[in-house]
């Protein structure tokens, strides 16, 4: 691949950072006004109106189809599940920790694509999901703070987010990005409908909230749409290390804003989970087995 291309990529995936970090201070900023429901019940009404707004615009709105729901429905009930998850422990965990955890999804789709998709779990990729396993119990230091139901979130969120990955694995082998997002916004404004409103009370964001929605809905969008064309414009032993630096741009974030601690443990483990990740995407990438 033209190396012409890695500095769009990064360009790329600058974007996806900024648009990650907006999210998490965005959502802990609304957090006070509305649940993790309400939020991703707002935020999927915004998308919805993106997406068709920008497929009747390119002409794409033809692509939806209805074939594989119940895959459609699957991937998008782990996605709400573990972006309501990752919106609660914004609130309640560092913001550092929170994406350390979130760098285990790679190592949670390497366990998982074996049963949904059939494909070979190797001696490397075993090697890299111990690393990514001892880089979550430095992160968490069980024996030393317990288990909270936060750092709990958090890691279950890394596990919804690799079947998401891997249900759109499966849906990208015949669907288009347009039906993917299409159904990823509708299906989740009725889960958020469902949600929030199960107890008769949905709160409606006031003048001040609204703005923090705007970002939420708008940075989701565009943070998947960066990773998406930052990957086809180079691979992936370019675009990872890009993203790594997720963590330190919300250390200081989370430094500066909400005067958190810099834990250097956090730092070790989330350096020990991509060490695992990047060895075996090098090693993917010459063609081993």
């Amino acid at each position: 691949m033209s190396t012409q291309n890695i500095p769009k990529a990064v360009a790329y995936m600058t974007g996806a950072i900024g648009s990650f970090s907006a999210m998490a201070v965005a959502g802990r900023e609304v957090s006070f006004e509305l649940d993790t429901f309400e939020i991703m019940m707002y935020r999927s009404f915004v998308g919805i109106a993106v997406v068709l707004a920008l497929g009747w615009y390119f002409g794409t709105l033809g692509q939806i189809t209805r074939r594989h729901m119940g895959t459609h429905f699957t991937r998008n009930l782990a996605h709400f599940t573990g972006q309501n998850l990752w919106f609660y422990a914004v609130t309640v965990i560092p913001l550092t920790q929170l994406f350390a955890l979130e760098f285990t999804n790679p190592i949670w789709v390497l366990v998982l694509s074996p049963m949904v998709l059939g494909e070979q779990l190797t001696r490397m990729r075993v090697q890299a999901a111990v690393m990514g396993f001892a880089g979550i119990l430095i992160i968490t230091r069980p024996w030393e703070f317990g288990i909270s139901f936060g750092v709990t979130t958090a890691a279950l969120s890394a596990v919804a987010f690799a079947w998401t990955t891997l249900m759109t694995k499966k849906l990208t082998r015949t669907e288009t990005v347009t039906c993917v997002l299409f159904y990823l916004t509708v299906m989740q404004a009725v889960f958020g409908v469902i949600c929030a409103g199960y107890d008769g009370d949905i709160a409606v964001p006031s003048m001040t909230a609204l703005p923090y929605v705007m970002v939420i809905a708008l940075c989701g969008l565009l943070a998947h749409f960066c990773i998406t064309s930052a990957l086809a414009l180079a691979p992936a032993t370019v675009v990872i290390p890009v993203d790594f630096a997720r963590l330190p741009v919300i250390a200081v974030i989370g430094m500066l804003a909400y005067g958190e601690a810099l834990d250097i443990m956090v730092l070790a483990g989330a350096v020990l989970i991509f060490v695992g990740n990047y060895s075996n995407i090098l090693h993917e990438t010459r063609g081993q087995s």
